[in-house]
């Protein structure tokens, strides 16, 4: 409530001071906020073993420092104990065949690829869910290449065997396996001519012509257009979808939709669940995998991985100040100050939020099909003013296009971005006067946003103010997250703006699934956009012969797509995680503690490799 109060009265302090400048010449707002920013420290931990680059072999890369390897800093590592992380949502799928809900099967299942463990998170953190290639690194797979536009073919590791569990009792993972996976999903192999009829990503593996198994160790995917893009989105796409299954399992209950047919090649066995409480997963004694930095260490380091599921933030927060967590993601920054000054021992992490936050418009309606009004709404904000006073400085103080700038090597960042699309961005309430005017409003407009309850309602006050100063009337709407995604995300019915918890742009997904938020007719273009240069990017995309032209595209999109304003630009507010001291490894990468609806997608795979410091744990009480 006093945070609610506090921003209220800033919001009035806007509103005020931009009245005021709309009766003058002047186009500057001036405020007298003063903001703590919350304590962050930089122990940041990623790592990678080995990077696999389209027609070549597994190549290690790793980023030393003077005085020897990044990871030196952290200690050596240690065997056993428990690691304890926290769901905000109860877990509910443990099939991908349904992809039901909330899933932890990546703990116990695996995918072909992975992130690489030997970057230093100073070069590269892995904050983003699209990897770019140089940072895809092998697990199941030891090597790949692409033959032909149209052809991505697999080599497995050998050696990999299941966990000794019935039905499948240790046996070694085969090439047999993937194709039943893929055959399973998509009625593309293993005797399957229907795929899952659940499972609403099946789109993106609409071209998926074939997944034959050469031998035992060899599977070749065959597409129906070519795209290296395509390809190397779906199949080395961190989701928990693509992870390899046993057929043993599938042959005996008929499905894995049940936590007792928990079985993988993973690093960890589930051995308890527990409904809207907890799960317990033990060590696998016979995991296949070893650091990549201490290559003679077999993991997992700890000996067990208990997931508690705690809905309320307040209660997660609680148990991280009492040390009964070890690890907490995703945290806004009031808590993240609150937290600083409570315990200051537990150190701080800032990673960028996975999206941008945004003003959606309908686009095909008026008055925000004209381009005039769109631009007026993007100068009337002072974007660097927000950035400093509500977010403390902790927000990035640039607008964004598409394409987040922590995915790296990717996009038009807005430091690339030439002078005069600079000054469309720029805050000048009074050039957004004279665009209002030229497109038909010299007084202005009334308008409603329809907003998820979820968002955050305080900076959309802020935003109104900034509107209001312009002559745009803004009434805001509230409604239940639910209600609003039925209305806006998947209904398309609001008609006029919309506004959420995550924006529409500044994306860290793969390339082409970026720009299909704006190709006519997508599901997720609730803003309406029909644009045929924006449906040419798109193709384009689909058609790009290696990953420069891939590349290209994508910047090509995001500068056209800045340029258009088919939605107004917020900030890239920074997100905080929370790590006690006693953990090692973790630097906030994306999956590794939690996740989205979906559930995290690389808990195993770092909670593997993470290890506990006991020595410290019991020096602190704990």
């Amino acid at each position: 409530m006093t945070r609610r109060l506090y921003w209220l009265g800033l919001t009035l302090l806007i509103t005020a001071a931009l009245v005021l400048a709309s009766c003058t010449t002047s186009t500057t707002i001036t405020t007298t906020t003063t903001t703590t920013q919350a304590q962050v420290t930089s122990t940041t931990v990623t790592t990678q073993s080995t990077t696999v680059k389209p027609t070549t072999t597994a190549t290690t890369k790793t980023t030393a420092a003077a005085t020897g390897n990044w990871w030196d800093k952290l200690g050596k590592p240690q065997y056993g104990g428990q690691m304890v992380f926290q769901m905000n949502k109860d877990i509910s799928s443990w099939d991908n065949y349904f992809n039901t809900g909330a899933s932890i099967s990546c703990c116990w299942l695996e995918l072909l690829t992975a992130n690489n463990w030997s970057v230093d998170p100073a070069e590269y953190a892995y904050t983003t869910s699209f990897r770019p290639e140089q940072y895809v690194a092998s697990n199941l797979a030891e090597s790949w290449e692409f033959p032909d536009a149209s052809t991505y073919i697999v080599h497995l590791r050998k050696g990999i065997h299941w966990q000794d569990i019935p039905p499948v009792n240790g046996r070694e993972l085969t090439a047999d396996d993937v194709t039943y996976t893929y055959g399973r999903l998509f009625g593309v192999a293993g005797g399957f001519t229907k795929g899952s009829p659940y499972l609403a990503s099946a789109v993106v593996f609409q071209s998926l012509q074939s997944v034959t198994a050469t031998d035992k160790y060899t599977v070749v995917f065959k597409w129906k257009t070519p795209s290296v893009e395509v390809m190397m989105e779906n199949l080395q796409s961190p989701t928990n979808t693509n992870n390899i299954i046993a057929h043993e399992a599938v042959e005996k209950w008929g499905d894995l939709n049940d936590w007792h047919r928990a079985i993988g090649t993973g690093p960890f066995i589930l051995q308890d669940f527990v409904s809207a409480s907890s799960a317990t997963l033990v060590k696998n004694p016979n995991y296949w995998g070893y650091d990549e930095h201490y290559p003679q260490n077999k993991l997992p380091y700890i000996d067990s991985l208990k997931i508690l599921i705690i809905p309320d933030a307040a209660t997660a927060l609680a148990a991280m100040r009492s040390g009964k967590i070890d690890a907490l993601d995703s945290i806004s920054l009031a808590n993240a100050q609150s937290m600083s000054k409570t315990n200051p021992e537990i150190i701080q992490l800032t990673v960028p939020k996975t999206v941008g936050i945004t003003v959606d418009a309908r686009n095909d309606k008026a008055p925000f099909n004209d381009i005039r009004v769109r631009q007026a709404m993007q100068q009337a904000l002072d974007l660097p003013t927000i950035a400093k006073t509500y977010y403390g400085g902790t927000a990035d103080p640039y607008p964004v296009s598409l394409t987040s700038k922590y995915l790296t090597g990717y996009g038009f960042p807005y430091d690339q971005w030439p002078q005069d699309l600079k000054d469309q961005y720029a805050y000048n309430p009074t050039a957004a006067k004279k665009l209002l005017a030229d497109a038909g409003f010299p007084g202005g407009f009334k308008t409603t946003i329809v907003a998820d309850a979820t968002g955050d309602l305080d900076l959309l006050q802020i935003v109104k103010a900034y509107f209001l100063a312009i002559g745009i009337d803004m009434s805001i709407q509230t409604m239940d997250h639910a209600s609003w995604l039925n209305l806006v995300s998947s209904g398309h019915k609001q008609d006029q703006l919309a506004y959420s918890s995550t924006g529409k742009l500044g994306y860290g997904q793969e390339p082409s699934r970026q720009i299909s938020y704006f190709h006519t007719g997508d599901a997720s273009n609730y803003e309406m956009v029909s644009d045929t240069t924006v449906d040419g990017y798109y193709t384009k995309m689909l058609n790009a012969a290696n990953l420069d032209e891939v590349k290209q595209v994508l910047k090509d999109a995001n500068g056209y797509i800045a340029r258009q304003h088919f939605d107004t630009a917020l900030v890239q507010p920074g997100l905080f995680a929370l790590t006690q001291p006693w953990l090692k490894g973790y630097a906030g990468q994306l999956g590794s503690i939690s996740g989205g609806s979906g559930g995290p997608t690389y808990q195993g795979f770092y909670a593997a490799r993470f290890w506990i410091d006991q020595k410290l744990k019991t020096s602190m009480g704990h």
